[in-house]
């Protein structure tokens, strides 16, 4: 694999030590339980829960950021870190209907270039009274085939109880992740765990006491818009988050602890910890405060009608297919139908997923999936969760319309496929082969599992054989819900040379160690 080419600016490490170290210092609650000094200027809005970007393309970005008051969202964008000649964009105006939070949409970027960006906050009543600028910075996608990508994809955040640590110097995964210098990242889902309070300490079974930062709204489960609002306002208490988010720009996708374990749309929930007890009613909710604390193109504001399901295209190597497997769903089930029609993905999104791999023109297709395919994930002792449910027979169920995908796939000649996912608390590596399938009609695929960034790990699952995985690696904790001290966070890395086109995946924990390597040829079926 050939190396990143040196930018000519300056390196964007180097720059944000300096900007980066200003926002993290802002009035926000510290993983000490303190706070951080105020402002020197009185009475001004203040940003203190830090900057994102995300949905990163060649020409547009979108970027974040939450104010303490009414405020006016300012952003400015240049070159350089100097922000000369530098470009303003007029935000929304911000307040409590968005609980504070603002996105804008640049449009017009340069390709294939470092843009550094500033975030004020005006005073809507006098507009020279504005917030120290808030600073981050990205890269737009490339438009050359020459330009290696980079980028790397995890979930499951906060969950089992497990938080922000002020011991082991809060989420520290963010900072190794954050030292590979990304494109962008894929957060596969689970960003928050609506269902799973946090306590002040836990202990541990050799008797290691395990604390926690708390905040009021993360002490129960999230019912109201104010405590899901609070849940996705917890992981921005890590400064670690922080200075990742300053620094990387996201493609978000959702899972079930955005609202509760194993949700699906209708369900009516069996759990007394609960006074609103309908799942559909819970989502919106959550989905409300999902768009207002990510920066998500095809969500409000930016999109009236709202879906997660998104295609972002990163140059000619790399088209990213994001998908939505909670929304559209069926109810959880023995999964052994013999037709189903709405499956995991609902029909609209089957249709959309065809329909954009089928025009789509990139080397590589990365299906970002929020559930695993191969693997039998259960919801209690008879219905299923996922796609598989452990028959290794014809497929059935939620089966079938992943049959059809990679029938489709097949027949369309559309190569370069590869599934990443998180969701099982563990990391490993899945090659999918129609000669050891009980459904044969699709080319071999490989499917990578990473996670937890900050949460339970938990045993492997068992292999469904329909669709023939061959497991090439595993690592995984051998009881349930270890915590962070005991099986250390996973995340994955994708990098696709530039010069060859060949894409490397590699599983790596906490610490930045490589556990697992594996290198694709572009144009080739059966790797």
């Amino acid at each position: 694999m050939s190396h990143r080419p040196q930018s000519p600016l300056p390196g964007r490490r180097g720059v944000l030590r300096g900007a980066i170290a200003a926002s993290a210092a802002l009035a926000l609650p510290t993983i000490g339980g303190g706070t951080a000094p105020a402002f020197a200027l009185s009475g001004r809005p203040k940003a203190g829960w830090g900057v994102q970007a995300g949905d990163v393309t060649a020409h547009s970005g979108l970027v974040w950021v939450r104010s303490d008051r009414p405020a006016r969202m300012i952003v400015e964008t240049s070159a350089t870190e100097s922000f000369k000649k530098a470009t303003r964009w007029r935000g929304p105006l911000v307040g409590a209907g968005t609980d504070f939070t603002g996105t804008t949409r640049l449009h017009g970027l340069p390709p294939g270039e470092q843009v550094h960006y500033r975030v004020l906050l005006a005073d809507p009543d006098d507009p020279r009274r504005t917030s120290e600028p808030v600073s981050g910075t990205f890269r737009t996608s490339p438009v050359g085939r020459r330009d290696d990508v980079r980028f790397l994809w995890s979930g499951d955040i906060a969950g089992q109880g497990w938080g922000i640590n002020p011991d082991r110097g809060g989420y520290r995964v963010y900072e190794d992740m954050r030292a590979l210098d990304p494109d962008f990242f894929v957060c596969s889902g689970d960003n928050i765990y609506a269902d799973g309070p946090i306590l002040p300490s836990v202990t541990l079974p050799d008797g290691r006491v395990w604390r926690n930062v708390t905040t009021e709204e993360k002490a129960k489960v999230a019912e109201t818009l104010a405590e899901f609002r609070g849940a996705f306002r917890y992981n921005l208490l890590d400064e670690n988050l922080r200075r990742f988010n300053a620094q990387v720009p996201t493609i978000t996708q959702w899972d079930d602890h955005e609202v509760h374990n194993n949700w699906y749309p209708g369900q009516i929930l069996n759990d007394d910890r609960y006074t609103e007890k309908n799942a559909d009613v819970l989502s919106a909710r959550s989905l409300r405060a999902f768009s207002e604390y990510f920066p998500v193109s095809t969500l409000p504001p930016g999109d009236a009608e709202g879906r997660v399901y998104r295609v972002l295209r990163h140059g000619p190597l790399l088209d990213v297919f994001v998908l939505d497997m909670r929304t559209y769903r069926n109810a959880n089930s023995a999964n052994r139908q013999a037709d189903d029609a709405t499956g995991i993905l609902g029909a609209e999104q089957l249709d959309w997923l065809k329909r954009e791999l089928s025009r789509s023109r990139a080397t590589w297709k990365v299906i970002a999936s929020d559930m695993p395919l191969g693997l039998v994930v259960p919801d209690g002792a008879t219905n299923f969760e996922a796609v598989a449910q452990g028959d290794p027979g014809a497929p059935l169920g939620r089966e079938l319309q992943i049959a059809e995908l990679l029938r489709h796939i097949k027949h369309r000649r559309i190569t370069g496929t590869l599934w990443l996912t998180a969701d099982v608390h563990y990391t490993s590596a899945q090659h999918y082969e129609p000669s050891k399938a009980a459904f044969q009609d699709f080319e071999p695929f490989w499917e990578f599992v990473s996670g937890p960034l900050a949460a339970g790990g938990f045993q492997a699952t068992k292999l469904d054989g329909t669709f023939g995985p061959q497991q090439a690696f595993i690592k995984a904790p051998s009881r349930a819900n270890t915590s962070p001290m005991e099986t250390p966070p996973y995340f994955g890395e994708v990098e696709i040379d530039g010069g060859s086109g060949e894409l490397t995946v590699r599983l790596r924990q906490e610490g930045g160690d490589v556990l697992f390597s594996k290198t694709l040829q572009p144009g080739r079926v059966g790797q």
